[in-house]
């Protein structure tokens, strides 16, 4: 049976930030906030992709490196326009360092579309692909991304 991938896309509002040059969005409504990077405290031992622990707000925070998460290759160069778009899952929340934030972008369901050429994974992030100003933008479900567990879905 082929995965749904109607859950996430289902959304209209999303924040489109850029990985490695590439345009990526996220549900605006798990969005909680985009803040400066840095303050990063690492974690011996994590995964490559997670770059530390960050407070916030009286709450301790994940942070993973987006392009890692993703496979992309990791700029180094300037990072004064790096950001840390914290996403909200379920009371948890995790922080994506991107290299950009872009702007917003409203989708309709009509405009979406698989991504071409990929083999369906369970916990690939990316579920979607939509137009935008300039090519097309792939739509990440927030779950996968962070490496939520799915009982979280069924607990709430």
């Amino acid at each position: 049976m082929s995965q749904d991938h109607t859950a996430a896309p289902a959304e209209r509002g999303w924040l489109i930030f850029h990985l490695a040059g590439q345009p990526y969005a996220a549900p605006l409504k798990q969005v909680s906030e985009v803040v400066r990077d840095g303050d990063i405290t690492p974690v011996p031992g994590a995964a490559c992709d997670l770059l530390g622990i960050r407070q916030l707000r009286g709450r301790i925070v994940p942070v993973l490196d987006g392009c890692r998460r993703l496979g992309l290759p990791v700029d180094e160069g300037d990072g004064s326009r790096r950001r840390i778009v914290v996403l909200s899952h379920q009371g948890h929340l995790v922080g994506l360092r991107v290299d950009a934030v872009r702007d917003l972008l409203d989708v309709s369901g009509e405009t979406l579309a698989a991504p071409a050429g990929r083999t369906s994974r369970e916990d690939d992030p990316v579920v979607a692909v939509a137009p935008c100003p300039g090519g097309f933008v792939a739509l990440l479900d927030v779950r996968r991304l962070c490496r939520l567990p799915e009982e979280l879905e069924a607990a709430a």
